[in-house]
């Protein structure tokens, strides 16, 4: 696409306390192969040199502008407001977070695909978590799935392409015409909205690494694998949206499976010490889902836990060890926000 053909894309940031990564990000937004893209940085109210950084780059380029909070948002909420920041006149939107960073020609390449495919609403592609290349489910040359496919397979093969909204672009007027865009109760709301858009749209896919996303050891991201935020999360999309996805028999399997495996998880967690908030938050999860808390089946889980540790001793021991290692960072992170500002499960 020549520059005088090129939609707009508006690019957001939200961040809090980057200093050490936020140029980095800001310098991949620049190097863009793709020129017409306008930048927003939302600083969260950083007690850092992160509002400083971001202020002297906005005086070198007009494209780039910068919104201060009045008071330190929770994350989810942050990334609500960063997204309505977008131009009026953008035709995409594209998340790029401030300890994270996109390559050269990851605007370009997604930008490129949506043209090509007007009934695309998000594109993704492969992405670098770390030193690991994560969505790379989707089998070559796939760029165009229906929105009901795409999500039947992340249900029922559970392919997931999805990734973090680093790792996306959406299209901009369905980030103008959902407000709020992310479900602030939801830990995993980036997945979530993709399956509330996709009733609607078609995924696009580049295969190719686009975006790169930080993986630190003591960040939330590193530790809601073991907390299982992720049981909760699903817990969501089955009531909210996978309805609209599955036959009644389909669904009636699938969330029967996922309610069994919670249960599992929660009978582990009795041997954990984990605090009143942590049960607070999954019953409430429970009956939110409509399946109900059970005490009862809490306890079988237990049981179940203790079967396993008579049959395979060693397995179990390292699991629960591991798990309260993450307890400890846990606690570590808990009630405030990691570096990336991103915030525990509680206070999203």
């Amino acid at each position: 696409m020549t520059t005088s053909v090129q939609p707009l894309v508006s690019v957001v940031t939200p961040v809090y306390n980057e200093e050490r990564h936020l140029a980095e990000c800001i310098e991949s937004v620049l190097s863009q192969t793709y020129s017409n893209w306008d930048y927003t940085i939302i600083d969260n109210c950083s007690t850092d040199g992160t509002f400083e950084i971001a202020q002297r780059y906005a005086a070198k380029d007009r494209r780039i502008r910068v919104h201060r909070n009045e008071r330190t948002a929770a994350v989810i909420p942050n990334h609500n407001i960063a997204l309505r920041q977008i131009s009026p006149e953008s035709k995409y939107c594209k998340v790029v977070f401030g300890d994270d960073w996109i390559f050269p020609n990851c605007l370009e390449q997604m930008v490129g695909l949506a043209e090509a495919h007007p009934s695309v609403g998000i594109v993704g592609a492969y992405a670098l978590e770390g030193d690991r290349i994560a969505c790379a489910g989707l089998s070559h040359p796939s760029h165009l799935v229906s929105g009901r496919e795409i999500c039947r397979r992340h249900l029922l093969e559970g392919l997931y392409v999805f990734g973090s909204a680093n790792a996306v672009l959406y299209c901009a007027d369905l980030v103008r015409n959902r407000d709020p865009f992310y479900n602030e109760s939801n830990i995993h709301a980036d997945t979530e909205v993709c399956f509330a858009l996709l009733k609607a749209c078609d995924f696009g896919f580049v295969h190719q690494i686009l975006t790169f996303t930080r993986v630190r050891p003591v960040s939330l991201s590193a530790v809601t694998g073991d907390l299982e935020t992720s049981f909760a999360g699903m817990s969501r999309i089955l009531v909210e949206h996978a309805r609209d996805y599955l036959s009644r028999q389909e669904y009636d399997a699938y969330l029967g499976r996922h309610i069994s495996e919670y249960y599992k998880f929660l009978g582990e967690s009795l041997f954990l010490a984990r605090d009143k908030k942590f049960w607070d938050y999954h019953k409430r999860e429970l009956i939110n889902s409509g399946a109900g808390f059970s005490r009862v089946r809490v306890v079988r889980g237990a049981l179940q836990t203790l079967w396993r540790a008579v049959l395979h001793p060693g397995n179990i021991a390292q699991k629960l060890f591991k798990n309260k290692h993450r307890l400890r960072l846990r606690a570590r992170l808990d009630g405030q926000q990691d570096d990336s500002g991103r915030v525990a499960a509680g206070e999203s």
